[in-house]
């Protein structure tokens, strides 16, 4: 009788593990250390973090797989192949430049965040995070998403005693619930008409599915598509993001638009492209008809905030980060046509990386301008240049990124792969509706970029900004200046290696 004991490659899982155990030591470690001493726990978060997205570079020498069915080297539930370690790069790069905004905001909340479970939470979220790119069955990638999304709820609404904190957790609450529910059923579908849940297998069996369970597996697929296009914060799936950035603490803002993001996205990915790619008539338009609406919706809902409502910066990148999120979904949708779908997905991954690094960068500044304008409103960048002439430039140049104009090389580079992607796809009436969404995006891009350097209204005043702020800005803008002169090198990294 053979073994059914599993092999377990350390060094393979490492990453999200040290990201977990780093959260248990910070949670223990918080009941030994006095509140004089707690920003000590801050420190030891981001110093895990950054141990663990440096653990990713002795995996680069070849793919590993572990947690392998014995009678079948090939049905794995953890692959830690190129596809795996460029999203666990972006996710815990993510994670940590969230952690060093969140070292200034808990320390500027004084002590109305509870540093020991806040530190907890975010590592358990980023462990959960980088888990998910590496599942590859089923059951792993649910667990994943929700190890990484529960955790996130409760940073929503860790402001003691406030409200608009509160409404703003229980509406993702909520909704994440029934998203995952509606998910679950959909995977017990697919097992259902299957019998396993590992993908390669999943991909191989739904194909011969019993005429009278053809209905059935449709159902699953469908169903389980639900819970990763919320993550991705897709139109319908969408109306919980203004609100929930807005309540949340801004470093939790940052981190759900683009950790948040790229979970879901790599869910999607991988049960599109590898368990569901018989089923491509099935998905392929779906997401493309949400990609057209997403884009849309969240460009238009981005155009119609006012300037001097308040938290209406945050407001507008929320609602750009939706639609930021439909050029996301247009090269998966491209891949169910597209005869190189890895390229297709390289591209998603390509613009995924320029997003996180830019949109990481336009949330430091906002954390920087609301130390002295708590509303956030994009009135109160008026003038950012007279008072911070070097944070002025670098939101002008993250916004510049984002709308995909020059010097911000880097996210007119993104734009053209996704475009490529789409055209090669024959998808041409998809194109039409991403290039007219560009220019709305401009419209409002332009319109900020420009009041950061109008005269400011009154004595303009110069504030000092703490070290992890600049250090989060920092490294954001070189990242940004660096891959605009070299745009090559994102998509030769993005190379996916799903295939």
């Amino acid at each position: 009788m053979s073994s059914l004991v599993q092999s377990v490659d350390w060094l393979a899982i490492a990453p999200p593990t040290l990201a977990a155990v780093v959260g248990l030591v910070v949670l223990v470690a918080d009941l030994f250390v006095g509140e004089a001493r707690k920003a000590v726990l801050g420190w030891i978060s981001v110093a895990g973090l950054a141990a663990s997205a440096l653990l990713l570079l002795p995996l680069l020498d070849g793919d590993r797989a572990t947690f392998c069915l014995t009678g079948d080297a090939d049905a794995c539930s953890y692959v830690a192949d190129r596809f795996t370690l460029v999203i666990q790069l972006l996710v815990l790069g993510g994670a940590l430049l969230a952690a060093l905004l969140s070292v200034t905001a808990l320390k500027d909340a004084d002590k109305e965040l509870p540093e020991g479970e806040y530190w907890f939470l975010l590592l358990s979220s980023a462990a959960g995070a980088a888990l998910l790119p590496a599942s590859r069955d089923l059951a792993t990638l649910i667990v994943a998403l929700e190890v990484a999304s529960l955790p996130a709820f409760a940073l929503v609404g860790i402001r003691r005693g406030d409200r608009k904190s509160s409404e703003a957790a229980l509406k993702f609450f909520l909704s994440s619930v029934t998203a995952t529910a509606v998910s679950l059923m959909g995977v017990s579908f697919v097992y259902a008409t299957t019998g396993t849940l590992h993908l390669t297998r999943i991909a191989d069996r739904i194909q011969h599915v019993d005429g009278q369970f053809h209905t059935l597996a449709q159902t699953g697929v469908v169903l389980t598509l639900v819970g990763f296009a919320f993550k991705t914060a897709a139109v319908p799936f969408h109306f919980w993001v203004p609100d929930t950035y807005v309540g949340a603490p801004l470093p939790i803002a940052a981190y759900l638009s683009v950790v948040g993001k790229a979970v879901g996205f790599s869910g999607l990915i991988l049960v599109t492209v590898i368990a569901f790619p018989s089923y491509a008539d099935v998905w392929g338009p779906a997401l493309a008809a949400l990609a057209a609406l997403t884009m849309t919706v969240g460009n238009v809902g981005a155009l119609r905030q006012r300037s001097t409502r308040a938290y209406s910066a945050v407001r507008l990148l929320a609602w750009s980060s939706v639609g930021q999120a439909g050029y996301l979904l247009v090269p998966i949708a491209s891949a169910a046509y597209s005869k190189d779908p890895e390229k297709a997905i390289g591209s998603t991954v390509a613009y995924a990386l320029m997003y996180a690094a830019v949109n990481l960068g336009a949330f430091a500044v906002a954390a920087l301008v609301a130390r002295t304008s708590p509303l956030n409103r994009i009135s109160d960048y008026r003038g950012l240049y007279a008072r911070n002439p070097l944070a002025a430039l670098v939101l002008g140049f993250f916004l510049l990124c984002l709308a995909g104009l020059p010097p911000g090389i880097i996210g007119l580079f993104a734009k053209v792969t996704v475009f490529s992607a789409v055209v090669d796809a024959g998808l041409g009436w998809l194109a039409v509706v991403m290039a007219v969404n560009v220019v709305i995006a401009l419209f409002y891009y332009l319109q900020w970029t420009t009041l950061l350097f109008r005269a400011p209204e009154g004595e303009p005043g110069t504030h000092r900004v703490p070290a992890p702020i600049t250090a989060a800005i920092a490294l954001t803008a070189v990242l940004g200046i660096a891959l605009s002169g070299a745009p090559q090198i994102v998509l030769r990294f993005s190379e996916t290696g799903l295939f």
